[in-house]
Parts: C-alpha cells; sequence; structure tokens
C-alpha cells in the first residue's frame, strides 16, 4: 500500500489509488532541489548586508551609494514576485523555473566580476528579477508533487530555506568577506546553479494536466497586460524605493520620497481597478475572494515583518549597545535559525494531524511572548540570555510558517497554484521590507525622543548629575589626568551614558511594539480553516 494510504484495513479507492499514482515517485528529492534554490535566492536578499562597506571601499563608492546594491535586487525580485504565475503558464513551469536558476546563476557570476558600483547594480536588478521565480515557482512545484496529507512536510523543507536564510546571511555573508572576498558572496551561486540546473532538468516535471491546461489556455491566443505589467513594475518599484531609501531621506519631508509615495498608491490603486477586467491578468486578484488565501497573506505579511525586522533589529542591537563584535553579533543570531531546521520538520509532522488554528496561534503567542521578553533586556544581558530569546521567537515562527503556507491552497481551485505561491511570497517579501523600514525610523525617534528626554534632566542644576560630574572628575584626576582634561572626560562619560541609555531604551519599544502587534493577530488565527480539509481528497492538482 502507498506511502500516503489511510490507516486501517478498508480497501482503497481504486480513483484515489489511480490519482496517487500520478504524485511523482521522487518528490523528497524534489523537494530538496526546490528547496534549495529557493535557499539560494534568499540567501542573497541579506548576505551582502554586512559587506556593504567592502564593497564600496572596493568599487570607490561611498557608503550610502553601495545600499543601491540592496535596493536594485528588492525593487527587480519585488516586480518579479507577482507576475512568476503568468510567466509559468506562458512558459511552462519547468522551463521558468530552470530558466530562473540560469539566469540567476549567470547574474551572480557578473556580480561577482563587476568593475564599478554601477555595473554591479545593474547586475544586481538582473539577479533580483531573475530571483523573482524562484520562490513560488518552487512552492508550486511542492503543491503540485505531493498529495495534500504530505504538504506539511513538504512546505517544512521549504520553509527551512526561506527561513533559515535570512537568519544565517548576515553571518555567512561576514564570514566570506572577512576570510575569502567579497566577490564570492555572488560567485558562490555559480556551481549552486549549475548543479541545480541539472537536477531540475531530470527531476522536475509539468504533470500531463498541467501541461494540458496550460496548452488549453494559450491555444485562444497569446495576450500580455501590458497595462497591467506596467502599472505593477511603477507601483511596486516605486513602493520598495520608498521603503528602502525613507529613512535615509527623513521620509516626507523628502521630495524624492513623496514622488515614490505617491507614484506607487496611484499605480497599485489603478491595477487594482485595471485587472479584475482582464481576460487574462498579470495578477489575478480574484484569490483574495478565498478566506483562507486572504488571511494566510495577512499572516505571511506579518511573519515577513517580523522575521525580517528583529533579523535587522537583534544584532544592531548587540552591536551598537553591548558592543559586540560583527561575527558574535551573527552568533546571536545562528542558533535561532538551527531552531527552525529543527522545528520545522517536527510541525510538518504535526500538520495535518493538529487543527492548524491552535498552531498559528501558538506560533503567534511564542513570538510576541518572545518580544516582550526582550524588552527586558540591559546593559549587563548575556550572551545565553540574547540567545534563547532568539530561539523563542524562531520556535514560534515556524508554528505559523507551514499551516498558514497549507491553508493558502485550502479552498483554491487547483489551476490556480501558481497565482497562490506568487502571492504568497510577495506578500512575505514586502511584509519583510515595511517591518525593516518601520522598525529603523521607530527606532531613529525614538532613540531621539528618549536622548532629548534624558537629556533635559542631566543639567548644572541636578545633584545626582553634580555628584556624578565630581565622581568621574576624580576617577580621571587620579589616572593622571590634569584638572580641565579630567573634568572635559568626566562630562564625555556622561554624554555616552545618556546616549547609551537612549539608544537601550529606542530598542526596548521597537521590541514592545512588534509583540503588541503580533500580539493582536492571534484572534485572526481562529478565523482560519482548520487545515483538516486538506485531507478531503487526495486527488492531484490539475492545471
Amino acid at each position: 500500500m502507498s506511502s500516503i494510504d489511510t490507516a486501517g484495513d478498508a480497501p482503497a479507492d481504486p480513483a484515489q489509488i489511480a490519482a496517487r499514482a500520478e504524485y511523482p515517485s521522487g518528490r523528497w528529492l524534489i523537494a530538496a532541489v526546490v528547496g534549495l534554490a529557493a535557499f539560494m535566492e534568499v540567501l542573497d536578499i541579506s548576505i551582502a548586508n554586512v559587506s556593504l562597506s567592502h564593497i564600496a571601499g572596493s568599487l570607490s563608492a561611498s557608503q550610502d551609494e553601495a545600499t543601491w546594491i540592496l535596493t536594485a535586487y528588492l525593487v527587480s525580485n519585488a516586480i518579479v514576485l507577482p507576475i512568476s504565475g503568468w510567466f509559468s503558464q506562458v512558459l511552462g513551469r519547468k522551463r521558468f523555473f530552470i530558466g530562473s536558476i540560469i539566469c540567476f546563476s549567470i547574474a551572480s557570476l557578473a556580480c561577482g566580476m563587476a568593475p564599478s558600483l554601477a555595473w554591479l547594480v545593474v547586475f544586481r536588478i538582473i539577479q533580483g528579477a531573475a530571483g523573482g521565480g524562484l520562490q513560488p515557482v518552487s512552492q508550486a512545484v511542492l503543491a503540485d508533487s505531493f498529495p495534500p496529507r504530505e504538504r506539511g512536510m513538504a512546505f517544512s523543507i521549504y520553509g527551512v530555506a526561506v527561513v533559515f536564510a535570512p537568519a544565517i546571511g548576515p553571518t555567512l555573508g561576514g564570514w566570506i568577506t572577512d576570510n575569502v572576498s567579497w566577490h564570492w558572496i555572488f560567485l558562490l551561486n555559480v556551481p549552486v546553479g549549475i548543479v541545480l540546473t541539472i537536477l531540475a532538468w531530470f527531476l522536475v516535471h509539468d504533470s500531463a494536466a498541467y501541461e494540458k491546461a496550460r496548452k488549453a489556455k494559450m491555444a485562444n491566443g497569446f495576450s500580455i497586460d501590458y497595462i497591467g505589467f506596467a502599472l505593477l513594475i511603477v507601483g511596486l518599484g516605486c513602493l520598495q524605493i520608498m521603503l528602502d531609501k525613507g529613512q535615509d531621506n527623513d521620509w516626507f519631508s523628502s521630495t524624492f520620497i513623496t514622488t515614490m509615495a505617491v507614484t506607487s498608491a496611484l499605480s497599485l490603486m489603478a491595477l487594482l481597478l485595471w485587472e479584475p477586467f482582464q481576460r487574462h491578468p498579470i495578477m489575478d486578484l480574484s484569490l483574495f475572494k478565498y478566506r483562507n488565501f486572504s488571511i494566510a497573506n495577512i499572516m505571511m505579511f506579518m511573519l515577513g515583518f517580523v522575521l525580517f525586522g528583529s533579523t535587522l533589529l537583534i544584532p544592531q542591537f548587540v552591536q551598537q549597545v553591548l558592543g559586540y563584535t560583527a561575527t558574535l553579533a551573527g552568533l546571536v543570531i545562528s542558533p535561532g535559525g538551527f531552531v527552525i531546521v529543527v522545528m520545522m520538520p517536527i510541525v510538518g509532522m504535526l500538520s495535518g494531524r493538529v487543527d492548524a488554528r491552535w498552531m498559528v496561534g501558538i506560533g503567534l503567542s511564542l513570538v510576541s511572548i518572545s518580544m516582550f521578553h526582550m524588552t527586558g533586556f540591559d546593559l549587563d544581558s548575556s550572551y545565553t540570555q540574547l540567545v534563547l530569546a532568539r530561539c523563542l521567537q524562531t520556535l514560534g515562527l515556524a508554528f505559523i510558517f507551514i499551516p498558514v503556507t497549507s491553508i493558502a491552497y485550502v479552498g483554491v481551485p487547483p489551476d490556480k497554484t501558481d497565482q497562490v505561491s506568487a502571492m504568497v511570497n510577495l506578500t512575505r517579501n514586502i511584509g519583510g521590507s515595511v517591518g525593516i523600514s518601520l522598525v529603523t525610523t521607530w527606532l531613529a525617534r525614538r532613540g531621539q525622543y528618549h536622548h532629548e528626554v534624558l537629556a533635559s534632566s542631566v543639567t548644572p542644576y541636578d545633584h545626582q548629575t553634580q555628584a556624578l560630574l565630581h565622581q568621574l572628575t576624580q576617577h580621571f584626576m587620579a589616572a593622571g589626568a590634569a584638572m580641565n582634561e579630567a573634568r572635559h572626560q568626566a562630562q564625555a562619560t556622561i554624554a555616552n551614558l545618556v546616549a547609551g541609555q537612549a539608544q537601550l531604551m529606542s530598542y526596548i519599544d521597537d521590541y514592545w511594539i512588534l509583540g503588541v502587534v503580533i500580539a493582536c493577530l492571534v484572534p485572526l488565527s481562529l478565523l482560519m480553516s482548520s487545515g483538516k480539509e486538506d485531507d478531503s481528497s487526495e486527488t492531484p492538482p490539475a492545471h
């Protein structure tokens, strides 16, 4: 009997047996291949973050100019993500998947050999566009290669890739840059891409039903929604630039950021009005009429928000407030990634057996508790405390990712698999961009606020300040400094103490806000499907 047969001695339905035979026998190897492809692509979102100063110095550019390396990738990636389903329908999923890997590898080679910053930005745009199809296509391949009751376990492999990659990216990027060269953070993709191309060619296949449905759609003629495509490019491109550059330009006090915001809003609103009336829309917005799909997108947005936002906050906190080195900061983040690796298969096995609403509720609660726990951090927080808090957070994320990913497909027609994958991945990535932008802005604004409040109480008329100033002055004089020099050193020390406390309090505020936001999502998990509808049928998706 097949491993996916229901337990018991009851005779299997011949129709079910025939249906199950349509799923590929090597599907677990397929899961490993598409998971690695997604890992390679997601890794490149964060792996260059810690190498910007090295890249800028090597290519004779400023640090601010070097940040366009990140922005270029995110913009092109965000544009391609939602239309990857359309590309799959036009080109065929296998051809699009393999083509994306090849283009991504070639672009990575070009990035590693770029002679100037301008060329590196151009190659990063191509790399981001090529990688935009890897995440959703990988997820769609898994959804179609596995029967519903095995999807949870299959998505756990994919989940390890997309959640572990941003966690390990800064650490890996820093190690490669310090020990080899920044060029290899890009060149490393080339041999991996070659191996993945060969494996995907022999393992990944479009099902007969998928090809039949695809050709039937194309039989009436090939049409491109040029207006929808243009609106999407402008809308998402301007949105990503606004989010990435907003804080650096003081948000809406900048004409450039205001222009980006208005252009993005108008383009995306026009897209929402245009797409429902198109015969072959570039984005199938009708999917949002399905409750599970809509709620799954909200959850995925927040997962990206917290994952990317906290992955940015924690290394900055330990470096700026606690004085950790970049390598040690990476080691604070990395154990949480290993928790994901261990927990994803366990959650995958529980998926379909435990009510998905309970799993998501538990996951959200754990993440919220971890954020509230971080509000207790102070200048004496130990490495162990930091690591345990991060591990608790990633434990919660593991309980969210798989159930939400699986439920996104519940109730949606099987021929919409590509579009579901594209939209879910888009919302997670946009959530990550919004999370990074907001936590950075909150951090700066709250830091300014706390510094003003603390500095206002440090005056010549405050007895505690005068006592501390006198004590520090005596300390520096005892160390051999002259009276005036000792007093200046004492004043500088007090100023540093004020700045450090203000910075600490701003991080605590960020952790508190994230905790409240996640806690508010717990009731939303009750509106989701239990996930058990997945077991009601094991008929392969017909595309």
